[in-house]
């Protein structure tokens, strides 16, 4: 049996009332833990040994003033019954929220009728002469505020109940305060504001919530299917998909399931899961992945993923996931908010006491303004802020192929100092390639190629794998190598146009004995760029020398250069090759120190030092055997990639696409969304200081100080979420361009 359930609880829209759940949900015997996901409204229960029956978890949901319903955690999905739940209770409040600003207006009009005139009205009303409001306006005033108050008086009670005061109490309490002393209109007018300002605010956050549920529909929700045994076409929902199924895709169609091409070739758009603006090239053997979409030709793929097993549902899993480990910052803000709300409604109580007593002001007035410190102490601007914030930014990041696992790891980010990175497949492209060809002794170029693809067509050696695509790139036909033999641990030998040739590295072309000046300076000058030769010759003479060497990445120059703009002190390349391979490497790219030859268990210890002696310290690596230096840095950076599960369970951050151009971007992406966290806490925090002090100066009024909240609420609200522009993350995740290729890396061991 299942020991944890999910529940889809209609209006969580912020963290007052995470902390209703809590103390409802949260204290059935037999619940472990509660997690909750504010940007998709739900509460994941976990149970200690059985699990609670779901009619017990939604008693409890309903006992904190919500509804809720079990969703399906296999598919991730709400049921209908939810969905059409969600949907009136949001037109619910909607059509109240009208009819409270329908009869607040009403009442005002009735007074100023009666009063001839709107300005005797304002006067009035201003003034507090309650005697003033006729029957009529009162009727109408008092039905605003309880239409407007329908959703909110059911919590404010539950609030006594529980002994928490919350938002929702604090209003109620301002809008029978207001009542109590004949404020009839303003009494209508807190309770429509406030609802007012809960409609938008649900609003605002369903914006970001959209945003995550764009994630969820990349993929199309069926697949068209090829019968093996009579070759018919039928269409099928993604979910009922079998792996070693045959899809077939055509152009401008996005892949339903994670797959490998078996019929045909075409340019696939990975940008929705990698960032990536350029289009990759697949052909018959490559793997495609669920959400991506195919650009140019017709394709037939075999499915080797179920639908809730594809790398775009592991992903929306991650981000998903990413959104209940809360960053600092909110940890913070709770807390806060935690002790505010109680001093709040204690200070309240001392201004409605103290003037009155002490210098013997009227009752009235600072029972009055008591009611306008109470509205304005509402800590909603200050709790919502900081988690729309956090999702945006990590949703905008995960739309540029940078997967967050987390609001804390976001803030690490921000903070870093020193970055080490690993060689092979980070500062390097991972794959040995030639990179030049010296031809001696009367041989040229495509020859030289011709020998040594002959007598490498036999191996599966990487440095063979070279020569080979080299090969293939200039269109060389490479003639058959009979009699092939190895030469261990140097090279190997066959016949090759009825002439026997040799092929192997530097020491073997000396122990041959055909080593010439020409031949040994171009060795030496290869290794000493940190390249692996590959000898060519007979028994007669050495016919040519080819290096091959690990190309490093084009952008990684300008990476380094913009890490240390971005105000990274230090970085480090840490790696398993030899140390002239190492220093050639980190002298091209701008590197501050190299460490070389190290084994996992080095590169560990060496991240752990830097740790003790630098503070926030990343580690880039590729997250295998770069695992444990991963996991003791203070922020694992993976170079992931859509393909590799292991570097993004390992790291709290993958780059989906293998672009190290995205780190640069990730630390501004980073900074920019801890700035807009701290204009948002100060924001909200002044207003409310103003607004106490115009209270105290008998200044504030109650309508203007819950007009005060609810702007403050929609301007931080909205300030959040200019962290789901596209443009900025377009921006910051161009890629690098006009950056000429270096070659001088070896990458033969990492």
């Amino acid at each position: 049996m299942p020991t944890e359930s999910t529940y889809h609880v209609t209006g969580l829209d912020c963290i007052e009332e995470v902390k209703a759940l809590r103390k409802t949900v949260g204290t059935l015997d037999g619940v472990a833990k509660l997690e909750f996901n504010l940007m998709k409204g739900t509460v994941h229960v976990f149970f200690e040994n059985e699990p609670l029956t779901d009619d017990t978890i939604i008693q409890a949901i309903k006992s904190a003033g919500f509804d809720g319903m079990p969703i399906n955690i296999e598919q991730g999905v709400h049921s209908k019954a939810t969905i059409q739940k969600g949907f009136w209770s949001r037109r619910g409040r909607l059509i109240l929220c009208a009819c409270s600003g329908v009869l607040s207006l009403l009442g005002f009009l009735a007074h100023a009728i009666l009063h001839n005139g709107i300005i005797h009205a304002l006067a009035g009303s201003e003034s507090g002469q309650s005697h003033q409001f006729p029957l009529i306006s009162i009727i109408l005033f008092v039905s605003a505020a309880l239409t407007g108050g329908f959703y909110i008086l059911p919590k404010a009670f539950l609030a006594v109940r529980r002994l928490q005061p919350d938002m929702n109490l604090l209003m109620t309490i301002a809008a029978i305060g207001a009542m109590a002393i004949g404020e009839w209109f303003e009494a209508a007018t807190v309770t429509f504001l406030f609802s007012l300002s809960l409609l938008l605010e649900s609003w605002s956050v369903g914006r970001a919530r959209r945003a995550v549920e764009e994630l969820l529909n990349l993929s199309p929700v069926t697949a068209r299917c090829r019968n093996k045994e009579n070759g018919a076409i039928t269409v099928h929902p993604i979910e009922e998909v079998l792996l070693d199924t045959t899809i077939l895709v055509r152009p401008g169609e996005r892949f339903p399931l994670d797959g490998v091409i078996t019929e045909g070739s075409t340019t696939v758009n990975q940008a929705p899961l990698t960032g990536e603006s350029i289009p990759v090239s697949k052909g018959k053997g490559d793997e495609v992945y669920a959400g991506t979409i195919n650009d140019t030709g017709s394709v037939e793929v075999t499915t080797i993923r179920r639908a809730n097993d594809t790398r775009l549902a592991h992903i929306i899993h991650l981000v998903e996931e990413a959104q209940s480990r809360r960053a600092p910052s909110e940890q913070w803000v709770e807390t806060f908010a935690r002790y505010y709300t109680p001093l709040m409604m204690i200070a309240s109580l001392l201004v409605a006491v103290i003037p009155p007593l002490v210098l013997g002001g009227h009752w009235s007035e600072w029972f009055y303004q008591a009611l306008v410190l109470l509205v304005i102490a509402c800590p909603c601007a200050l709790v919502i802020s900081t988690p729309v914030s956090i999702v945006a930014a990590l949703t905008s990041a995960a739309r540029a192929g940078v997967l967050i696992k987390g609001g804390a790891y976001l803030e690490i980010a921000a903070k870093i100092k020193v970055i080490a990175f690993d060689k092979t497949g980070t500062i390097t492209r991972g794959h040995p390639e030639v990179q030049s060809i010296v031809a001696l002794n009367q041989h040229n170029e495509q020859e030289l190629l011709e020998r040594a693809a002959a007598l490498e067509s036999h191996s599966d050696h990487p440095l063979a794998k070279a020569i080979l695509r080299r090969a293939a790139e200039e269109g060389i036909i490479i003639p058959v190598a009979t009699d092939y033999s190895i030469i261990k641990g140097k090279g190997a030998e066959a016949v090759v146009s009825g002439c026997l040739f040799w092929l192997g590295n530097h020491r073997l072309m000396h122990e041959k004995g055909t080593e010439s000046t020409p031949a040994h300076e171009a060795a030496v000058a290869m290794e000493d760029a940190g390249h692996s030769i590959v000898a060519i010759g007979t028994d007669h003479h050495i016919c040519g020398v080819i290096s091959v060497a690990d190309s490093i990445r084009p952008e990684a120059k300008e990476t380094v250069r913009r890490l240390k703009e971005s105000g990274v002190q230090k970085t480090i390349l840490l790696t398993g090759d030899n140390k002239g391979t190492a220093d050639a490497v980190g002298n091209e790219v701008g590197i501050d120190e190299v460490f070389a030859e190290l084994l996992p268990e080095d590169k560990m210890k060496a991240v752990e030092d830097l740790v003790r002696q630098y503070g926030v310290t990343a580690m880039v690596g590729d997250g295998v055997n770069d695992a444990p230096a991963l996991a003791v840095a203070t922020l694992g950076i993976a170079m992931g990639g859509i393909g590799t599960d292991a570097a993004i369970e390992t790291a709290d951050i993958a780059l989906m696409s293998d672009d190290i151009t995205k780190i640069p971007w990730l630390i501004g992406h980073a900074k920019r969304t801890l700035r807009v966290i701290r204009q948002n806490i100060s924001f909200a925090l002044t207003v409310k200081v103003i607004f106490m002090v115009l209270a105290l100066a008998q200044l504030a009024t109650l309508w203007l100080a819950i007009a005060a909240d609810m702007g403050a609420s929609l301007i931080v609200i909205f300030n959040a979420l200019r962290l789901l522009d596209s443009k900025e993350r377009s921006k910051g995740s161009a890629k690098i361009k006009n950056v000429s290729c270096v070659c001088n890396s070896c990458g033969r061991e990492d």
